[in-house]
């Protein structure tokens, strides 16, 4: 079977939960809101850097004054620097120099000013980023696996890329440039005021109608925002979905179907984008214009009040409309007017930005994966006596469960109490069986696991194990087989809780597993998965990452242990030679063996081998599975299969269906059963 058709044929426990656990409660819903606090959090990420903001604030104030302090020198510099002198046979140019020379420094503090916040703003901006994406990283590494089971990789990408690079677009532009605009319209309000105050009445109830018209334009387009950004993560997620299934596309002609669906997801991020920006970009010429016809109007009525004698007064008191006075207040309604169009032109690139962050706190705020368990896992010293067990804290090869002070071991029995006779009876005797010290903290990790009527589903709707009741003993092989949906990787993505259980309970060692840490019990577990998964860097490295403080020698032993040894020396430079593209020179036999040697270097006490050779030819099998034979010597193992070959010389084989138990036993005694392991085995009964 080539790699492209076992990618679809030979599919995992784990579509149950693609199929069925994809709903719109679980966050990954559609939103085309900007959730309430939004602006409230970013500026909690950008005031990080007060000292920063401040100077920002201030340059952006200094730069607004300069700007209008320079409109209102036009009158000075007009009606008593330049008119004086028109006309006269030996004019005194020197105080005209002096005005002129107050102005250059005045336009240089404002140039400065200018330059200094934008090179500050640079590091408010990467410095905020860098942190939202710190956080954002923090929180997905304490989320738990179905979140990754139910939301698309490509759209959660997204959330690092294109919405944090609106978010940048915002901080850096458009909160400086709404800021700074919303200055200068007050400075030249002031300005206004200060020259004339009828003439700002007029203005401020022109820019009303400015307002109502800009703020209409701004509500069309924040929804589409929103759903831009949405239209857009469903895009990247598909098109990071077909690149990793590239080779089954092909094998199966599907580019016509493929192209169509994409074509499909594009049209709407491009009538979504479309909507968006006909608003956005429809704003600023709208208020433009709006700004020239105040300009008309400003001039019309200015050269009419002059020409009348109209009587005027401001801050400094009553005065004439003069030319001086009339060419600086259709610089400073231009300077008052133009400050809106900024800010309604920004608002499009705020709500983009806000559509963003909505997203990256939306994943921010998701319920972090939890864990009340209070067992940990420490290093033992092991008497000779086999059952005196010494803490230390350097590794021995034994480990032990530790109970917090004050649990002697019977909180797993007491809960089990609540279930059923039968739930205690079970615990009771893996008690029993367990080495314990003498206090009842300790407990040698032996790899006893029992499942006392489990009952499982990764949605309420649908429930995927029935009254699941079965033990494995420290030591033994455990296969488990079924058709695919028969629940074999759910059972496994119990015992090391990526997920809990709703009914029953399970022991791991007489201790139930939800009173032990997380990490501690999965470190207590070797996985060996399917699909392999390599990281970009050598191939000691990968192996390493089953055991990140392990010595080369080490590795290297667990290569040798896994049979991987052979083929790792004959790369280009060894253990040393670098991976990238998730190991793609390498075969998919080799690429697995590397991965049996990540969880040998791990040396834990248990394992699961969840479909470890399925995707790999009979010749290749027979290397990858004399590696693990070697892996698996004095574990406790929990082998899912689909060649029933590979599990013959298991200590116990369990036949599952829909959820269910119906056979157990060793392969001899289902072979002599005849039932369902028997069909399947002879082939009288397809396992799919």
């Amino acid at each position: 079977m080539s790699d492209a058709t076992a990618a679809v044929t030979a599919m995992s426990d784990d579509e149950t939960l693609n199929d069925d656990a994809r709903n719109p409660q679980d966050g990954s819903e559609r939103r085309n809101k900007i959730a309430p606090g939004t602006i409230r959090r970013i500026f909690s990420y950008i005031f990080q850097y007060k000292v920063h903001v401040v100077v920002v604030v201030v340059c952006i104030i200094l730069g607004a004054i300069a700007q209008a302090a320079s409109a209102l020198f036009l009158q000075k510099l007009i009606d008593s620097y330049i008119l004086p002198l028109v006309g006269k046979a030996n004019p005194n140019w020197e105080p005209l120099v002096k005005i002129l020379v107050l102005m250059g420094v005045l336009y240089f503090v404002g140039t400065f000013a200018t330059w200094l916040y934008s090179f500050l703003i640079v590091t408010v901006e990467q410095g905020t980023l860098k942190k939202i994406r710190d956080d954002l990283f923090a929180k997905q590494q304490r989320l738990p696996i179905s979140f990754f089971d139910t939301h698309e990789h490509g759209d959660i990408m997204s959330r690092y890329t294109n919405d944090t690079d609106t978010l940048r677009q915002a901080i850096s532009q458009s909160f400086p440039q709404m800021f700074n605009s919303a200055i200068n319209a007050l400075v030249a309000l002031i300005s206004i005021m200060s020259l004339s105050i009828p003439y700002a009445v007029f203005v401020l109830i022109y820019s009303v109608f400015v307002i109502v018209v800009i703020r209409a334009i701004v509500t069309r387009s924040g929804r589409f925002f929103m759903k831009q950004q949405e239209h857009l993560g469903d895009v990247n997620a598909f098109v990071e979905e077909s690149v990793n299934g590239q080779k089954v596309v092909k094998v199966f002609n599907h580019e016509p179907a493929i192209q169509k669906t994409f074509d499909d997801k594009n049209e709407q991020l491009f009538h979504a984008s479309a909507n968006a920006n006909i608003y956005g970009n429809v704003t600023m010429p709208v208020v433009v214009n709006l700004g020239y016809l105040l300009y008309v109007i400003s001039a019309i009525l200015g050269g009419v009040a002059a020409l009348s004698g109209w009587g005027n007064f401001g801050f400094g008191g009553a005065s004439a409309f003069t030319l001086g006075t009339i060419i600086s207040l259709l610089t400073l309604s231009r300077s008052f007017v133009n400050p809106l169009g900024q800010v309604s032109q920004q608002l499009n690139m705020v709500m983009m930005a806000l559509a963003g962050a909505s997203r990256i706190f939306e994943q921010m705020d998701m319920e972090p994966e939890t864990d009340n368990g209070t067992v940990t896992l420490v290093n033992v010293e092991l008497g000779a006596d086999g059952k005196t067990m010494t803490e230390v804290d350097h590794p021995t090869g034994y480990w032990a469960w530790k109970r917090e002070p004050g649990d002697d071991g019977h909180r797993s029995m007491e809960y089990a109490k609540t279930l059923s006779e039968k739930a205690y009876k079970i615990a009771k005797e893996s008690r029993e069986e367990a080495i314990t010290s003498p206090d009842g903290r300790l407990t040698l990790l032996r790899g006893d696991v029992r499942f006392t009527d489990v009952v499982f589903g990764y949605t309420p709707k649908k429930v995927v194990l029935h009254d699941i009741t079965w033990f494995a003993k420290p030591g033994q092989k455990m296969a488990l087989v079924g058709a695919t949906g028969a629940g074999k990787t759910t059972i496994t993505n119990l015992i090391n809780r990526f997920y809990d259980i709703q009914e029953g309970m399970i022991l791991y060692d007489g201790i139930n597993v939800r009173n032990i840490r997380k990490p501690d019990l999965r470190k207590s577990l070797g996985i060996v998965l399917q699909d392999v998964n390599l990281f970009t860097g050598t191939v000691m490295d990968n192996i390493r990452y089953g055991k990140l403080d392990a010595t080369d020698e080490e590795c290297i032993a667990a290569a040798k242990l896994t049979n991987a040894d052979g083929f790792i020396r004959m790369l280009p430079n060894g253990y040393q030679t670098v991976l990238s593209g998730d190991g793609s020179g390498l075969s998919q036999g080799q690429r697995q063996l590397i991965s049996i040697a990540r969880a040998a270097v791990a040396n834990t006490p248990a394992m699961i081998l969840d479909e470890a050779t399925s995707s790999i030819d009979t010749r290749t099998e027979e290397v990858v599975q004399a590696g693990m034979d070697n892996l698996m010597k004095g574990r406790t193992v929990f082998v899912i299969a689909h060649r029933l070959s590979t599990v013959r010389n298991s200590d116990v084989i369990m036949v599952l269906d829909h959820g269910r138990i119906i056979e157990r036993g060793s392969h001899d005694e289902l072979i002599a059963k005849k039932g369902e392991y028997y069909q399947l085995y002879t082939g009288s009964l397809e396992l799919e």
